[in-house]
């Protein structure tokens, strides 16, 4: 499938009387974007972008939930989602959690919380992210959770590798794949590490269903 690219110089007014040169990219499936532009992740990446004006961007949007910002080496990317990649991450994040519920397990989320670090010039934010059996107030997450919708998987990875994150599910085009931290380097996975006997399969086979009943199959399938 094909898709479009515009790119041009422009510049961004930030706060302190800022000013940040930069050459947007604007990547989409043409065909779906041109029929149901909702249906797409909008995206705009700016490159060159020193550490300061990252840290000056989240504060302008404050506790805003959009744009989601991804930085990583100078790389800043915002991203707008779709409603299909929010009703995806949701669908994942309610069957999670009930499966967590149904067998007692400690699992907290914390949504798509801001995890940056400055030595590794990374931060991200994911669709959801959850600990299990951590801290009250973690550094980071212990799995993070990513729906690829229009975007590019390779890269989260290297973002989430470079914040030290354990385990990282990548759900793309109907599939959920887990990849585990080794080395700093992450590699794929048959199952997760972090939650052992949950079904990817079947997650993500119940993700594309509408929510309520998701979870009703999910819990007559763990307790059946």
């Amino acid at each position: 499938m094909g898709g479009f690219e515009h790119a041009g110089r422009a510049s961004l007014s930030c706060a302190g009387g800022l000013v940040l040169g930069y050459d947007p990219v604007m990547t989409a499936p043409s065909a779906i974007a041109a029929a149901n532009p909702e249906r797409v992740d909008q995206r705009v990446t700016l490159h060159g972008v020193p550490w300061a004006q990252y840290e000056a961007l989240l504060a302008i949007r404050g506790d805003d939930p959009r744009p989601r910002m991804t930085y990583f080496d100078g790389e800043l990317e915002f991203m707008s989602p779709s409603i299909d990649h929010e009703q995806i991450k949701k669908n994942i994040a309610r069957l999670v959690e009930a499966w967590a519920d149904i067998l007692g397990l400690e699992l907290q989320g914390y949504g798509s919380w801001t995890v940056r670090a400055k030595r590794a010039k990374a931060g991200a934010e994911a669709d959801e992210c959850y600990t299990l059996n951590g801290p009250d107030r973690p550094k980071r997450p212990d799995l993070a959770i990513e729906v690829v919708w229009t975007g590019d998987a390779v890269r989260k990875l290297q973002v989430w590798a470079a914040l030290s994150v354990g385990e990282v599910w990548i759900y793309e085009a109907g599939e959920i794949h887990a990849y585990v931290l080794r080395d700093g380097v992450f590699v794929a996975n048959a199952a997760s590490v972090l939650l052992p006997g949950i079904d990817l399969t079947v997650l993500a086979r119940l993700a594309q269903l509408r929510q309520s009943a998701a979870v009703r199959e999910l819990r007559a399938i763990v307790t059946g």
